[in-house]
């Protein structure tokens, strides 16, 4: 695949794997890393040949968060004058469910919604501000239940940033989200895993070995064509009603009566062989 300034790519039996790449700033997250992980993921959506994409970090942290001397740029260059009051902040119409998730999911990483590929984050190590942003928009999250994370966000000045308002509190619920993005205090991957932020805290040399089974497993065990509708099903229902939602369902249904994939499930699983999907 292309080389990259701030990333790795690889590709693997239908598993890619990025990994951001800048061990001695613990992959603090730059404008170029944003480009590169958005080409990347983009392409990928309409790459037959990946299955699965996998998302971790080099050396010892998955992303310590925004790189502080672009912070630091931004507050020197930011003057009084040129805030808008709240008043004025730009107020996106409710969208209505025919809308696809581009429409639904707008800023800066809604293409990891749109994305119709699975997305698992592999937090390896410390995981901070838009660093722990960046992994509640992948469709799994697993951690070393060593792993640091904080939200950071009120400890810098600044708010809830990039959706996390909306985000975290449908994951962990609203007491446990006031918490985390109240203090910024620290908290690690054993925790994450009880209140719903990850899927699985795991030990440190568990966590590529687990992730990588899941992601073969969604790469070779699993409709592709199912995961597509499944993840735009499941994201275009958070402005659905539960009719709008059952009516969806209906006609994915049928349509998935005369798809390869059904076929090829129902005969896989009668001839007791592995399947061999298409996404078709």
């Amino acid at each position: 695949m292309a080389a990259y300034q701030d990333i790795l790519t690889d590709l693997d039996d239908g598993i890619l794997t990025i990994t951001l790449n800048r061990p001695d700033r613990l992959n603090a997250w730059t404008g170029v890393m944003e480009e590169e992980c958005r080409e990347v993921i983009t392409q990928a959506g309409t790459d037959d040949a990946v299955r699965c994409i996998v998302i971790t970090g080099a050396g010892r942290g998955f992303c310590a968060g925004a790189d502080m001397g672009g912070l630091q740029q931004i507050g020197d260059e930011a003057g009084d004058g040129d805030a808008k009051p709240a008043s004025e902040a730009p107020v996106r119409g409710a969208a209505s469910d025919t809308e696809d998730l581009e429409a639904l999911y707008p800023g800066r990483f809604g293409y990891l919604y749109h994305c119709p590929k699975p997305i698992i984050a592999a937090i390896n190590g410390p995981c901070a501000g838009i660093g722990l942003i960046f992994t509640l928009y992948a469709d799994f999250r697993f951690a070393n239940q060593d792993a640091k994370f904080t939200t950071a966000f009120a400890q810098r000045g600044l708010i809830a940033e990039h959706g996390i308002a909306w985000l975290l509190p449908r994951l962990v619920g609203e007491a446990h989200a006031l918490d985390l993005l109240f203090t910024a205090r620290v908290f690690k991957g054993a925790e994450a895993e009880r209140v719903g932020l990850v899927n699985r805290a795991l030990p440190a040399n568990e966590l590529m070995p687990h992730v990588m089974d899941t992601a073969k497993h969604l790469a070779t065990q699993v409709s592709p064509r199912s995961i597509k509708i499944m993840k735009r099903q499941i994201r275009e229902s958070y402005n659905q009603s539960f009719a709008r939602s059952l009516d969806v369902a209906n006609y994915e249904m049928e349509q998935s009566f005369a798809s390869f994939d059904f076929k090829e499930g129902v005969d896989s699983f009668v001839e007791k062989r592995p399947p061999a999907f298409k996404g078709q």
